[in-house]
């Protein structure tokens, strides 16, 4: 993915526009900050630029004000404990062009973290008093795609005294309009899964790639990158041959989010279901393939409606079956249609070189934003009965939405 612009405002708003599979789309620095104090990537993996490996003791303190981005951050850089600030850039030349070295509020900076490689040649990061300041590159360690990212970012903004404003323009066009270009903005964001999917097992290979988007799903959007460091810890084996759920939990305490977390999706209780899951269906990964060889792949051009498509291919008890033969009824509701949709069908559609856009566009629509669950009857894209609210209108709406966004920061 390629940033081909960047712009300036004050701290905390700088963008890029990037090359996205389709289309460009926007994306603010904050994202990236975020990404680091989430640690929403592979931190097994982290390695500087000059080769030594990095570990994250704690992020340090997220400064929304002027100087760095984040301060007393605790790391080992090659072995050595160090304590100092940390910046943030999309490009490690953004450090000169923001005219950092020159600034004492960055004297004490020992981490430039960047989205994007160096370009070739580039020097390294130099501080004021002439010392070079290592350089981590985040992109090759994320979790996800950059419009995953940006979406979750964007999410955040809508809140509900100004919703509709947000959509309003949408909900001008004729009801037959606005389906039509939510089917496209969702096809675009189920071949997106897909090509992600792929990059997934061809990193992980099969079991691997199953057995992370297992335990992400189960994380939720709170503790997603601390389920996917657990994932590369404690791979599924260890967990066939019997895990502590108990002891992983404490023994990464420093990874969890914990405030404002209901007890149901606490992650010790999501790490003692998927230990349960396991234990009940050790070789789940090896029935996927066969479990989803029935599942509808028929082109959505037919424009069939949800209710129609579910009672055809009788997909509701395909779901009750999948959750019992997949999951041994460890997960089910709306998690488990996360997992289908979010997880297992694109890996599947990549395995099998099926495209099972229909199942996923039709499927039942899981845990998604109140505000886009709210907006799809207003719209007039989900009215009960024909068309009860489905995975694919949800999905096409917040692509929509991003785009929408995107459009306004540029």
């Amino acid at each position: 993915m390629r940033c081909v612009r960047t712009t300036m405002a004050i701290k905390n708003t700088h963008v890029a526009e990037m090359q996205g599979l389709y289309g460009p789309f926007t994306m603010a620095e904050r994202v990236v900050q975020k990404i680091w104090l989430q640690r929403d990537f592979d931190g097994q993996g982290a390695t500087l630029t000059d080769g030594r490996r990095l570990q994250i003791r704690t992020t340090g303190r997220w400064n929304l004000l002027g100087g760095p981005d984040f301060c007393g951050a605790k790391l080992v850089l090659g072995g050595i404990e160090i304590t100092g600030d940390v910046e943030v850039h999309f490009h490690a030349a953004d450090w000169r062009a923001h005219g950092h070295a020159l600034d004492r509020a960055y004297d004490k900076v020992v981490l430039h973290v960047v989205l994007f490689p160096l370009e070739a040649g580039e020097k390294p990061t130099v501080g004021a008093k002439g010392g070079i300041i290592p350089t981590l590159i985040l992109l090759p360690l994320l979790h996800r795609d950059l419009e995953e990212y940006v979406s979750d970012d964007a999410l955040e903004v809508i809140t509900e005294r100004d919703e509709w404003r947000f959509f309003a323009e949408l909900a001008a066009r004729p009801t037959e309009e606005v389906q039509s270009l939510l089917r496209e903005k969702a096809q675009q964001r189920w071949l997106q899964k897909v090509y992600f999917a792929g990059v997934k097992i061809q990193k992980l290979g099969w079991e691997g790639a199953l057995h992370h988007t297992a335990l992400e799903v189960l994380g939720y959007a709170r503790n997603r990158a601390a389920m996917l460091s657990i994932a590369s810890r404690h791979p599924l084996d260890e967990w066939r041959v019997g895990v502590d759920a108990g002891e992983i939990f404490a023994g990464n305490r420093p990874l969890w989010k914990l405030h404002g977390i209901r007890p149901a999706n606490h992650p010790l209780f999501r790490l003692l279901q998927y230990q349960r899951w396991v234990k009940a269906r050790p070789d789940w990964p090896q029935k996927m393939t066969g479990l989803f060889a029935g599942c509808p792949n028929e082109a959505l051009s037919s424009i069939m409606p949800t209710r129609q498509a579910r009672q055809q291919f009788r997909l509701r008890e395909t779901r009750q079956r999948w959750s019992l033969e997949i999951a041994a009824d460890t997960i089910s509701g709306t998690r488990f249609d996360n997992l289908i949709c979010d997880g297992l069908l694109p890996l599947v559609s990549v395995n099998t070189k099926n495209d099972l856009f229909f199942a996923w566009f039709h499927w039942f629509m899981g845990d998604v934003p109140d505000q886009i669950r709210r907006m799809m009857p207003k719209l007039g894209i989900s009215d009960g009965q024909m068309q009860p609210l489905c995975h694919g209108y949800a999905r096409g709406l917040l692509g929509w939405f991003l785009e929408c966004e995107a459009r306004a920061s540029g």
